[in-house]
């Protein structure tokens, strides 16, 4: 059966094989001339990023490209995509990437609309007014996992402070997304894995927040059961059009789900990135079990419907269980030592992780103490310390 779907959650979304095609005319629709494409380096010389360049240029829409954006987009990057924006006069923002591509994009879109400084608009600050509105922002995901088209929000590292922030605005919401499960066919194993367990990320601490969402969690669980029937069938046959478009969607469904609220996982997750330059799935990856086991005694019957949904046992261990071999079957580090994190750096982790603006949803609450001793359990391996 062929995968498609025109989706507004409120975002409106082309899902399926060779939906790119219908990018330009639906710029043409929103009456915009002039476009800059914002991806990384990577992307940029990838065939299908020339293509979709060429696509607007015979519909009539001239193209700036702007490929400076780092894996872990810096201010730096924003501010510079913004000059190159406003130099060319664009119209409106193309971002195409994974979620570094797709949050420089829209921090660019942010930048352009405003003269404070990106950190006015962190996540937990009051939002303070635009000098313009944000432009059109069109988002087109080349990995599936951070879900960042469906979002208000993105990641931003300050290179001073090392440390990530979230920016907020709800107008730096896509206006249109694009999701082409053939685009994601050159992602190599590792990047599909560390990517997806990204998205089983975002819908596992969405569903199990302790935040009255409904809607959220029915959307999380689904996000959850995508992942488990079609991540290592992604990875081990990278060309399959449905388990990539299904892992689009599960992609967009995570983000879509932890606007309800995040945890840990993330908390956690942040400072290691900011500081270590580990890619942020891969990160979740290896902290996932143990942020699991530290939440048990407010989850474990959240968890075990859960795992109802995913053809599991109903139980806390069924799931637990599931992931760490999911995380084996992926190749994913079981420790800390695998993202190159040393033992003394674990202090300052927990006291950045506390901080984070993702902590206070944690389900069960979580102590500077308390980060800490997740981390130890994560740098020696051992999920079964946190049981209590």
């Amino acid at each position: 059966m062929e995968l498609r779907g025109n989706w507004r959650i409120p975002t409106e979304i082309l899902a399926g094989a060779g939906r790119i095609s219908e990018l330009p005319q639906k710029i043409k629709e929103a009456g915009l001339k002039k476009l800059l494409i914002v991806t990384d380096l990577g992307v940029a010389n990838l065939p299908f990023c020339a293509a979709i360049r060429s696509s607007l240029e015979d519909a009539g829409i001239a193209t700036a490209l702007f490929k400076d954006v780092h894996p872990d987009p810096v201010a730096e990057d924003v501010l510079a995509g913004a000059e190159v924006y406003n130099a060319f006069g664009a119209e409106g923002i193309m971002a195409i990437g994974g979620g570094s591509g797709l949050d420089g994009g829209k921090s660019i879109g942010l930048a352009v609309s405003t003269s404070r400084p990106l950190w006015d608009f962190e996540i937990t600050l009051p939002t303070p007014p635009l000098d313009r509105p944000i432009p059109p922002i069109f988002a087109v995901p080349t990995t599936a996992g951070t879900g960042s088209e469906v979002g208000r929000a993105t990641v931003v590292t300050d290179v001073k402070k090392q440390r990530k922030f979230i920016l907020l605005h709800a107008q730096m919401l896509p206006r249109l997304v694009v999701l082409d499960p053939e685009l994601t066919y050159g992602l190599p194993p590792t990047i599909t894995a560390w990517t997806g367990m990204d998205a089983l990320a975002h819908a596992l601490e969405a569903y199990y927040a302790n935040v009255y969402h409904p809607v959220a969690d029915g959307i999380a669980l689904e996000g959850m059961r995508l992942v488990k029937e079609n991540l290592l069938l992604a990875v081990a046959e990278p060309r399959n059009t449905n388990a990539r478009m299904n892992m689009l969607a599960a992609a967009s469904m995570g983000a879509t789900a932890f606007q309800k609220a995040l945890g840990a996982i993330h908390s956690l997750s942040h400072p290691i990135g900011a500081r270590f330059h580990a890619h942020h799935g891969l990160t979740n990856a290896v902290l996932m079990p143990y942020v699991l086991a530290f939440n048990r005694p407010v989850i474990e019957n959240k968890m075990g419907h859960a795992a109802r949904v995913l053809g599991l046992d109903p139980t806390f261990d069924a799931f637990l269980a599931w992931v760490l071999e999911l995380r084996t079957a992926l190749g994913i580090p079981h420790t800390l030592e695998g993202l190159k994190v040393p033992p003394g750096a674990l202090e300052a982790l927990a006291a950045e992780a506390v901080a984070d603006p993702n902590t206070p949803d944690n389900p069960r609450p979580a102590t500077q103490a308390d980060m800490l001793r997740i981390l130890k359990a994560a740098m020696a391996g051992d999920v079964e310390a946190l049981s209590t």
